[in-house]
């Protein structure tokens, strides 16, 4: 429970990592088995991100990879986390999700995000144009999105004609998703759910959250607001074994820091054996607010905290651990400690 005494609801946010000594396709598959048990233990959605240039990740088109989950998993609601809307014409993700809404109606969710998920020579790559590199025309393509989804647009637009197929269809739950005020301020504006990205930017997201809260506006897709805070964690049998197992994170981040995106995700072995430097040791310092570590009551209670302060009552788990088994554990443990777990988990672990 939180500080107001709601149930937190828990979730899972999947960047499909690509472990050292593995491939982008077991990676795929790591990914599908992770969503059948995060469906077995409880949690309320899968959300697959987009990435693009970076061999760290394997999945550059989540539209694809909901339609695997989806697929696989029988109650647990299945979505994007993002699709990066620069990066995509309105109305073919509006059609893309339409497909997938009409094939497992009612689970489907787009969280939408309005950075390109890579460098700006890569999103040149995708969107053909220089001059949209630098175009802020998200609102203007979120606008249209809307449209196609409600299939309405004002009598002397140019796209009143063109329609989102298959029409009849459910309009997908749609999410923005921010790691500061924009999309905030965006979806109080709109009346649309909002999840901010912690695990990227924690600084904002107490104000990012308050405003969004105070600045609500009911509309014809929520009569209330609806808000999930995105985390990093790290959860095992103990603080110092979670401990361990983040070093491998810690890597990661320093890397990107320094902007190198070639390597896959290391294991604990090769983070221990990298030759850190004594500027190293303070970035990885630094960066480890973004990240939570410890045993189940350790996460537990600081995401307790999070969901109180923020007055978000759902918490997007994003977990990043070498061995496929230990990061599935993970999700398993903070299920066991939230109490989402049932028989059905348990019996999928003792396997």
């Amino acid at each position: 429970m939180n500080e107001q005494g709601k149930k937190i609801e828990l979730s899972v946010l999947d960047v499909s990592p690509v472990p050292s000594g593995s491939t982008p396709g077991e990676a795929l598959r790591n990914t599908i088995d992770l969503a059948k048990s995060a469906d077995e233990f409880g949690y309320k959605r899968y959300w697959l991100a987009e990435h693009h240039n970076s061999d760290l990740l394997a999945c550059p088109a989540p539209e694809i990879m909901i339609g695997h989950v989806a697929a696989a998993t029988s109650n647990i609601r299945v979505g994007s986390g993002g699709v990066m809307l620069p990066n995509h014409s309105p109305l073919k993700v509006a059609e893309n999700f339409n497909v997938l809404q009409a094939l497992y109606p009612g689970r489907i969710d787009l969280g939408l995000g309005r950075a390109p998920g890579t460098d700006r020579v890569t999103a040149l790559a995708l969107r053909r144009d220089r001059a949209l590199i630098t175009a802020e025309d998200f609102p203007q393509q979120l606008d249209e999105l809307l449209g196609f989804f409600n299939d309405e647009f004002p009598a002397d637009s140019l796209f009143k004609r063109v329609h989102a197929i298959p029409r009849g269809v459910e309009r997908p739950e749609i999410w923005l998703l921010g790691s500061s005020e924009f999309s905030a301020n965006a979806a109080a504006e709109l009346g649309l759910s909002f999840a901010f990205a912690h695990h990227i930017s924690p600084a904002p997201a107490l104000v990012a959250l308050k405003n969004y809260h105070a600045n609500f506006k009911p509309s014809r897709y929520l009569k209330e607001p609806s808000a999930m805070i995105a985390v990093s964690v790290i959860c095992a049998e103990t603080d110092e074994e979670a401990q361990r197992l983040a070093k491998s994170v810690d890597l990661v981040w320093l890397r990107f820091a320094k902007g190198d995106h070639s390597h896959p995700f290391p294991s604990v072995e090769e983070a221990e054996g990298y030759p850190y430097n004594d500027l190293d040791l303070e970035i990885i310092d630094r960066n480890r607010d973004r990240i939570l570590v410890g045993s189940p009551a350790t996460i537990k209670a600081t995401l307790e905290q999070f969901s109180g302060l923020t007055g978000a009552n759902e918490i997007m788990v994003i977990t990043m651990i070498h061995d496929h088994a230990l990061r599935r554990r993970s999700y398993e443990l903070l299920a066991d400690e939230f109490g989402i777990s049932n028989k059905k988990g348990e019996a999928h672990h003792a396997k």
